[in-house]
């Protein structure tokens, strides 16, 4: 039976991959520390489960294509607090980020077009790109310069009368890395000068440190046509499995046609949407302390990995993750090695390869991305993991 190209080209996530793997390892007693995956430890708002609660329906009925009203009032009142104005015609629910940036490429781009992004890159950006028909070009940073943009000319070489968008995200997933207004003007001047669309992924924009400054690309209100806003709940409040997601635009007539996809897939869930309604009155206490603790860990993880031989890594200034460049010679198989052949006091590690984050073939064997979004205790211990498991690798016989 025949198999789709589409769904044949697409890979498998370089993030979850490896789980099978890391279940056999537990089935063996083996303690595996997740490094691999953006799933906080830290508890969800009180504020949602008492959204949860209030909800007293006796049928759980089909909401609007476009939202709730109350959860759409509630993203309203909240983008004021970063001097984003939004109107009620501007946004629309989605199933969680991922949906919002299927459906703003669906919406952009006919087969055969064409998606500029920095890489690396969010993985499943590729994956999105691939079932919209669409390509990834790639344009590189590197971690010797923080992973920031390269020069004007760089990226404009990569433009063709096929390019539809340029798509980021801010902080950067899985570098960590915070776009300067510098850099976000550029992009904004690319996308004038070449009629391009972009999509800013602003899921992480509350996880910002060291008092960088953040710009969204919202702020640019010269070309506020061409942008598309990407924000989700699951990483601003750990709840990542609620699904709540939104797509925003001040390009109407764009939104009123991203409409007809949402009306294709009927409604997101009417109950967590009514739950995430109630994140607005979630204390800023709150965020303050996720804040804080995310700045600790990383603090913590760089620390330790700094102190490996051999290790290359940049402190992130944002989001929760870091891309680290490991002294081994193919970090796949390293990964898989740890989950099958390797223990360190009954403990091993399961780590995120970054191949899967980079378009162009070959780049990334040797980096990793790790979260640092878990616990003080497992990341101290991953890296202790980590520190013994890179030496004993490399005195392996290959």
């Amino acid at each position: 039976m025949k198999i789709s190209n589409r769904v044949l080209d697409m890979n498998f996530s370089p993030i979850r991959k490896l789980v099978p793997l890391a279940h056999n390892a537990e089935k063996k007693g083996i303690k595996v520390y997740s490094l691999n995956i953006g799933q906080p430890n830290v508890v969800t708002p009180d504020a949602f489960f008492e959204g949860l609660a209030k909800y007293d329906e006796k049928i759980v009925k089909y909401s609007d294509s476009q939202g709730i009203d109350i959860l759409i009032d509630s993203f309203i009142k909240s983008y004021k607090k970063w001097d984003i104005e939004l109107s009620k015609d501007e946004i629309l629910i989605t199933h969680g980020g991922s949906e919002a940036i299927l459906f703003a490429l669906m919406a952009i781009c006919d087969p055969g077009d064409e998606v500029l992004i920095p890489e690396p890159f969010y993985s499943n950006y590729n994956s999105f790109a691939k079932i919209a028909c669409a390509k990834v070009v790639p344009f590189l940073t590197t971690i010797e310069n923080g992973f920031h943009l390269p020069p004007k000319e760089e990226i404009v070489k990569k433009i063709t009368d096929k390019t539809r968008c340029i798509l980021i995200s801010n902080p950067v997933n899985p570098t960590g890395t915070i776009y300067t207004y510098d850099e976000l003007k550029m992009l904004a001047e690319i996308a004038q000068e070449y009629d391009l669309y972009i999509i800013s992924d602003e899921v992480y924009r509350q996880f910002v440190y060291d008092n960088i400054a953040y710009t969204s690309f919202m702020y640019m209100h010269d070309m506020l046509d061409r942008i598309i806003l990407v924000d989700s709940i699951s990483k601003h409040y750990s709840a990542c499995g609620a699904r709540i997601g939104l797509v925003a635009s001040k390009n109407t007539k764009l939104i009123k046609h991203i409409l007809k996809l949402c009306q294709s897939r009927l409604c997101v869930s009417t109950i967590e949407q009514c739950a995430a309604a109630n994140l607005i009155n979630t204390l800023d206490s709150y965020i303050e302390d996720v804040n804080t603790k995310y700045k600790s860990r990383r603090n913590l993880m760089y620390d330790y990995l700094k102190r490996i031989p051999g290790v290359v890594c940049d402190k992130p200034g944002g989001a929760f993750y870091m891309l680290v460049k490991l002294p081994v010679d193919n970090t796949e198989k390293f990964a898989e090695w740890l989950l099958t052949d390797y223990s360190y006091d009954n403990m091993t590690i399961m780590i995120a390869p970054a191949s899967g984050f980079y378009a162009t073939e070959d780049l990334g064997k040797n980096e990793v991305r790790l979260s640092f979004c878990t616990n003080i205790e497992d990341i101290e211990n991953g890296m202790i993991v980590l520190t013994h498991a890179i030496e004993a690798y490399n005195s392996l016989e290959k």
